[in-house]
């Protein structure tokens, strides 16, 4: 049989039971539109999770050391003087809680300070300005860089324009001059985050003059795993952190090695989904066998009439394989848009949640990602469960007598 007249034939059998055919495929569409869901929720969630928490910087590294003392600035200026060969940049973070006030608004805030190289290091987005400069740390400047949420806050309109304004500081006055994404949440709605240069913090603001964090970008093409053991073998020598006390006395966390584990987790709860999806096409798989069973049945006198003019074996087998295929093709296909619609409603439904749990940011945004794998693997699964299911259906088909299947009734 020509492949015309071969895909001719499947078109006319299916059109002749359009009803059952629309309620056979219902299985398949629900397991490919589930995995091509949660497919394309779950890659927008982990992009969302890398921009919404600062992991687009894999190559940050943040450390710390306690071991009978604080870390000191002065310790930070050695780290950063003898790791030069393996960071580009390096920031101590010190910081302290005032009271910000612009006209009659009055917040708390949690006041960073920090070198000028923090923007670099931790990927700042500004949306209004800059950052302050090497020259500016040194001159311990009253310049101050706000984030999204204390602009609100303070000027009780988010698109105002901040650079060039005044606010109120503890005992001095500083310049705005810039304005950055949201970064972090204090823990509670009512505060905010400022960022000053670090010795504008230690001189003007009385901060804690220890060093509460530290922040290092790791030069280009370095092996971030290499990197942390380098840094956490330089600490345990400047600090004389014995052996058995580093694990507990030295912190040093590269954000490349958080992306992994989150590319984990998350490709461990795909894994889940794709095999709570599975069980859905196995039902429909067992619908289309249910219904090419039933095929054969009702057309046992056609199945003779084709061998008593010459058909072969393979051509009945073909015939009504490619009908199964094209059965699961068909769902497939409606599968993968109705998969697509599912993964941006329920995006926007999972937006407004993390927009509601992050401090009240209303820029947190979920994008699905359409991944071509995805959708390849589906197409895939479509036909495996076609040939599958659509075989034995085709084979007994196939093997009918043809002197009885004219005589059948």
């Amino acid at each position: 049989m020509r492949a015309r007249d071969l895909a001719y034939e499947t078109v006319a059998a299916l059109d002749a039971n359009r009803g059952r055919s629309i309620l056979t495929v219902l299985g398949i569409v629900i397991g490919i539109a589930a995995v091509i869901a949660m497919t394309a929720l779950i890659g927008g969630v982990r992009q969302s999770m890398i921009e919404q928490y600062g992991l687009s910087q894999a190559r940050m590294v943040s450390m710390w050391c306690y071991y009978d003392r604080e870390m000191t600035i002065e310790d930070v200026d050695a780290l950063s003087k003898e790791m030069s060969a393996y960071y580009e940049a390096i920031t101590p973070v010190t910081g302290t809680s005032e009271t910000v006030v612009v006209g009659k608004v009055k917040k708390d805030a949690q006041v960073n300070g920090v070198y000028a190289e923090y923007s670099e290091i931790q990927n700042l987005k500004f949306t209004q300005g800059r950052f302050f400069t090497k020259k500016e740390v040194e001159e311990e400047a009253r310049v101050v860089v706000i984030e999204q949420s204390a602009l609100k806050a303070l000027f009780d309109n988010p698109n105002a324009e901040a650079v060039g304004q005044a606010i109120h500081i503890g005992n001095d006055d500083f310049t705005v001059v810039g304005v950055i994404e949201n970064t972090s949440s204090v823990g509670m709605d009512d505060w905010i985050t400022v960022n000053v240069p670090y010795t504008t913090c230690i001189k003007r603001l009385d901060a804690w003059s220890d060093v509460s964090q530290v922040y290092g970008l790791a030069r280009e093409g370095s092996d971030m795993e290499e990197i942390a053991k380098y840094t956490e073998r330089w600490l345990a020598r400047h600090f004389k952190v014995p052996e058995d006390e580093r694990e507990s006395s030295i912190y040093v966390l590269t954000m490349d090695s958080i992306i992994k584990q989150l590319d984990t987790m998350i490709g461990s709860f795909q894994a889940l989904m794709l095999a709570v999806a599975s069980v859905s096409l196995l039902v429909g798989g067992i619908g289309i066998m249910n219904m090419m069973l039933t095929n054969v049945t009702e057309r046992i006198r056609e199945i003779g009439l084709r061998k008593a003019l010459g058909a072969r074996r393979s051509d009945i087998t073909g015939q009504f394989l490619l009908e199964a295929v094209c059965l699961t093709l068909i769902g497939g296909v409606i599968g993968i848009l109705v998969g697509f619609g599912a993964a941006y409603l329920l995006a926007d439904i999972a937006g407004g949640a993390v927009s509601s749990a992050v401090a009240g940011d209303s820029s947190a945004n979920i994008t699905p990602t359409i991944d071509m794998q995805a959708v390849m693997l589906a197409t895939a699964i479509c036909v495996g469960i076609g040939i599958v299911f659509g075989y034995y259906p085709a084979r007994r088909a196939a093997k009918l007598d043809p002197v009885e299947s004219l005589r059948y009734q």
